[in-house]
Formats: C-alpha cells, sequence, structure tokens
C-alpha cells in the first residue's frame, strides 16, 4: 500500500531488524522488517518518511498483537529516487570511497585494455576506433555488459571481475549517454564498490556531458563519453613517433655541434 508515514522508527543494529510503525490517514499498526530483507534495501529509512510497502500480515503470538511483515519499502513520491541516491552518496563519501587521495594515476602504455560496455552499442565501436587510430599496438580485450535494467548491476560487476583475472592493465567502463534512469546501474553500491575495489585503474565513461553517476566518481578518472575515455587510456602513437623524431633530431644537432667544438679546439691546439 501506498501514503503511508513512518513513525516510532528503530533500526536494531545488532540483529539488523527495523522496527517502525506505519500510519496512514485514519489508523496505524507496528511493522517489522527483517534483516535479510532490510539488507535488499536501496535507502536508509527514516522517521516521518512517507513510503509504499509491501508486506503480510499476521498475529505475533507471544504478545497476541497484530502486526505486519514488511518485504519491500520504497521511499514515495517523485523525490525517492533522488533521496535514496543521496544517502548512498553520503554513506560512499563517509567511505572514503570518492577521495582524491585514492585516485591512481593511468599506466603510460598499457599493454591489454579492457572495455567494459555493451557489445551491441555505439559505445563499443566509438572506443574501437579511437584505440585503432591512436593505439594500434595496444591488445583490447572487450567485457561485454549490460547496461541497463534490473540486471546490469550486477553483469558489470562480473565483467570487472573478470578483467581483473586477465591482468589488464586499464579498463574503461561505460556506456553511450540515455535517460537518467537508463544510468541507475552506475549509481548502484555494488558496481561503485568494484570500481572502488578494482585492482586496474578505471577511466569512467557513462552518458554525456552532463550526465554524472556515483561511478564517475569512484572511478580513477572520469570522462564524458566512450569516445574521450579511450583517448584517455592511451597515448596516440603518432605523437610519440614525433616525439622521438624531435629528440633524434636535437641529439643530432647536439653532436654536430660538440663535433664542431671539439675540432676547433683541436685546430686551436695544433696552431699553438
Amino acid at each position: 500500500s501506498s501514503d503511508l508515514e513512518i513513525t516510532n522508527f528503530t533500526n536494531h543494529y545488532r540483529s539488523g531488524h527495523l522496527y517502525f510503525t506505519l500510519r496512514d490517514a485514519e489508523s496505524c499498526v507496528k511493522a517489522v522488517m527483517f534483516r535479510s530483507h532490510a539488507q535488499r534495501l536501496k535507502f536508509l529509512p527514516q522517521e516521518g518518511m512517507n513510503v509504499i510497502a509491501a508486506a503480510s500480515a499476521a498475529l505475533y503470538e507471544r504478545d497476541g498483537a497484530f502486526q505486519i511483515y514488511v518485504t519491500d519499502l520504497q521511499p514515495d513520491g517523485t523525490g525517492g529516487k533522488a533521496l535514496a541516491l543521496e544517502q548512498l552518496k553520503k554513506k560512499l563519501t563517509a567511505m572514503g570511497v570518492f577521495d582524491a587521495a585514492s585516485k591512481r594515476p593511468l599506466p603510460a602504455m598499457p599493454k591489454k585494455i579492457g572495455v567494459i560496455t555493451s557489445d551491441t552499442g555505439a559505445a563499443l565501436q566509438d572506443v574501437k576506433n579511437v584505440i585503432g587510430r591512436r593505439y594500434p599496438i595496444g591488445h583490447l580485450l572487450v567485457y561485454p555488459a549490460q547496461v541497463q535494467g534490473d540486471a546490469a548491476a550486477a553483469s558489470v560487476c562480473r565483467a570487472i571481475a573478470a578483467a581483473e583475472r586477465d591482468s589488464c592493465d586499464v579498463l574503461i567502463v561505460g556506456r553511450g549517454g540515455g535517460a537518467s534512469e537508463t544510468l541507475e546501474a552506475f549509481n548502484t553500491e555494488q558496481v561503485v564498490m568494484a570500481i572502488y575495489n578494482c585492482t586496474v585503474p578505471v577511466v569512467s565513461a557513462v552518458g554525456h556531458e552532463t550526465d554524472w553517476t556515483l561511478a564517475d566518481a569512484a572511478a580513477d578518472l572520469r570522462a564524458p563519453t566512450p569516445s574521450a575515455a579511450a583517448e584517455l587510456a592511451v597515448p596516440d602513437v603518432r605523437q610519440m613517433l614525433q616525439q622521438v623524431q624531435d629528440c633524434s633530431r636535437r641529439l643530432e644537432n647536439a653532436m654536430q655541434q660538440q663535433f664542431r667544438q671539439k675540432a676547433q679546439e683541436l685546430e686551436r691546439l695544433r696552431s699553438e
């Protein structure tokens, strides 16, 4: 049912159970949410919060009291998802997940570049095109993953784990842009912690310029698009070759200058 207000809220931290009263305009009832269901919540219920609840009703025999057993809660109203996201952001911030000090530099010349995205979207082709042009000597490994829908978060996490096992040197995790609701997998604690705990430096590319997710904040480097992520993840071989040529010319000029200087010194010694 909906239009319910939480009152008398108690979070029993030792057991993980939640105890509260659900009140509507006409009545109220005691409720309990056991740990097995509570730990799956995407937000922390609070006193006075309006919610939508799924529950079963029963008689608590010990006290002879009627109560309901809640199996799921959702914040009521359009601000519910925003509230859950803000609570998760605060929790992860307190854990240090977004700290700048935890960011790692990307390798200068990665041998294995892992790409985690949908194998049917344009994002993968964009990454392939950029890396093929800039860094054809790199070995591109693709780890297909669902990037939206209920199964997306678990799919992205499995792909990250596979890339770690393959000893990739850098990872690009992302997708093409989309409506904010299609980016939900990248705002889950599951995906954020997988990126944070990943042993490989991660470049995130979730959405477009204006789409920021918690996964972006947890990554070692954030790019606005998959193409931009590819440019950040690998060097440009053409620029590297140009730098080598420039160094070679400078070395040759320096050697010729040394030869001329020594030749002049030798000529001076001979004439003395």
